[in-house]
């Protein structure tokens, strides 16, 4: 499973740098969310609340963090250009359908395993959810409608 996740990310990062069609769908004017601010923030949580203050632990915890709110500069551009193409909006849909999924398992797993309780791992997915819960709503919307997806100003 981790080489199926390592080839579909990097085959996704190849289309949207060298894939001449994918490539001149990039708006720079419009992608100006200067995602540099959420890096300090997320070490700061990490080195505050973690479960216990280690190296391995906060380096284990930033990332937690990060991966949490990683998705606001996407959500962000897409907010911006209203406009959604079809990739991009299954490739964010399916990005929030893998986390919302993550939260099913850990509940299954807290109901049929003993002591599976990670808080801060179930908070971070819990926000990062919550963050595309306003895309998901939008996403069925067209999808029932059998319009083009477009996000509100």
């Amino acid at each position: 499973m981790k080489l199926i996740f390592l080839g579909s990310s990097f085959s996704i990062v190849w289309y949207m740098r060298y894939h001449k069609i994918v490539r001149r769908s990039y708006d720079k004017d419009q992608d100006t969310f200067r995602h540099y601010i959420l890096i300090l923030p997320c070490l700061i949580l990490a080195l505050l609340i973690n479960e216990k203050f280690t190296f391995k632990e906060v380096m284990w915890t930033f990332p937690l963090y990060l991966e949490a709110v990683a998705i606001l500069p996407q959500l962000v551009l897409l907010q911006r250009t209203r406009n959604i193409d079809n990739l991009t909006g299954q490739y964010v849909f399916l990005l929030g359908a893998y986390r919302a999924l993550y939260i099913v398992n850990w509940i299954y797993r807290y109901f049929t395993e003993d002591h599976f309780v990670h808080w801060i791992t179930w908070i971070c997915g819990l926000v990062q959810t919550l963050l595309y819960a306003d895309f998901f709503y939008y996403y069925f919307q067209s999808w029932k409608n059998n319009m083009k997806l477009q996000l509100p100003a």
